[in-house]
């Protein structure tokens, strides 16, 4: 960390300044979202969790849906693990529902449903990071625990003119110690909320609005020439692409659904069975070859359907869909978790991954025109 950017004034008074303008911003600025008019832990919880790389007007009628449908830790816990990926469905990264409802389990089985209040009991928690413990510590128990998430590393690198990766351990320590520093301890929740607002609203990654920010004329990046050089940005990678297949595979006027394994990625999802092509492998010879290995069924495959790109967090993939003809063998769960026969009526009421979504859509489309 080269430059450090330190104030001529003193730092009492500088930390006065810090949290007196960026709170008066947060009470005139402050976006009216659904989890800002609560102190439930539970729903703070999911918030975090659906906020977790996504965006927030994504989140927001996710939101309403999840609290709408498992209003308490109790109702989520008693869910059945397929309703709730159904309601979570197109919000992506899985992962999240999967641990919110061990989580929930753990909360209702294991502490009579009484809900953490130590950071430590949180971080215990299937899929609670430090992230997410510090924020429910700040914003339902107000208790003084730095929040640093891309919006707050963003603005803090910005105000105090860190040039060091903020990927590296020792630069996220200085973060935390900087928030941990000008933070007012009676209104810590209201603080962090605060840092992430002015991150996301002002100090954007390529545009930021630096004529509107509050905190302007405490800013070092404000007399750079350009104030986007900070914070440092990794070289991001080339993200690999795949050909992936997917059958609907019909018997009987019914298609074959095949459920994602618990543990792998999309975990608990319905597709249509299929998989990545090999090098070299036709489509068509990819989908036979996956089905065999997935099920264990014969199958002849006719027309394509269509194709349809999606992508990942590290990696993208084109899904090749082809219409598909049963031909013979025992359907077993030899790669997935389960499987079943539904009318293409009901393929709706399954929770899909994003790309499946958008090939049935694609075929409902074209088989009503």
């Amino acid at each position: 960390m080269k430059k450090q950017f330190i104030p001529k004034k003193s730092k009492e008074n500088v930390i006065s300044k810090f949290q007196n303008r960026l709170l008066k911003w947060y009470e005139k600025n402050k976006r009216n979202l659904p989890w800002r008019s609560t102190k439930d832990p539970y729903h703070i919880l999911v918030s975090e969790v659906m906020l977790q790389q996504t965006q927030t007007f994504r989140v927001k009628d996710y939101y309403k849906r999840f609290i709408a449908d498992f209003p308490d830790i109790e109702t989520l816990a008693h869910s059945k693990l397929p309703v709730v990926l159904k309601t979570w469905e197109g919000l992506g990264y899985y992962a999240r529902a999967r641990n919110l409802h061990r989580t929930a389990k753990l909360i209702a089985n294991h502490r009579q449903g009484q809900f953490p209040q130590t950071y430590e009991d949180l971080i215990a928690l299937p899929g609670v990071g430090s992230y997410t413990a510090a924020a429910i510590m700040s914003i339902a128990y107000n208790k003084p625990f730095p929040v640093v998430d891309g919006n707050v590393t963003r603005l803090i690198s910005r105000v105090f003119g860190i040039d060091a990766d903020p990927k590296e351990a020792d630069t996220k320590r200085k973060l935390s110690e900087i928030i941990n520093e000008f933070m007012p301890r009676r209104r810590a929740g209201l603080f962090n909320q605060a840092l992430m607002e002015l991150g996301s609203l002002v100090c954007q990654p390529k545009n930021p609005q630096c004529g509107n920010c509050c905190l302007k004329t405490l800013c070092y990046a404000r007399t750079l020439p350009d104030p986007t050089e900070l914070p440092i940005k990794a070289q991001k990678k080339p993200r690999p692409h795949y050909d992936v297949t997917a059958g609907f595979i019909w018997n009987d006027r019914k298609l074959l659904l095949a459920q994602r394994p618990i543990k792998e990625m999309l975990g608990g999802l319905w597709e249509f069975p299929g998989g990545k092509r090999k090098p070299n492998e036709s489509l068509q010879a990819c989908l036979r070859r996956e089905i065999r290995e997935e099920l264990g069924i014969h199958i002849e495959v006719k027309k394509p359907i269509a194709s349809v790109k999606h992508g990942y967090s590290h990696f993208r993939i084109t899904l090749h869909g082809f219409h598909c003809k049963y031909i013979r063998g025992q359907v077993q769960s030899l790669g997935c978790a389960d499987w079943k026969w539904v009318s293409p009526s009901r393929v709706s009421s399954f929770a899909l991954p994003g790309a499946d979504r958008k090939l049935f859509e694609t075929w409902k489309t074209m088989k009503e025109t």
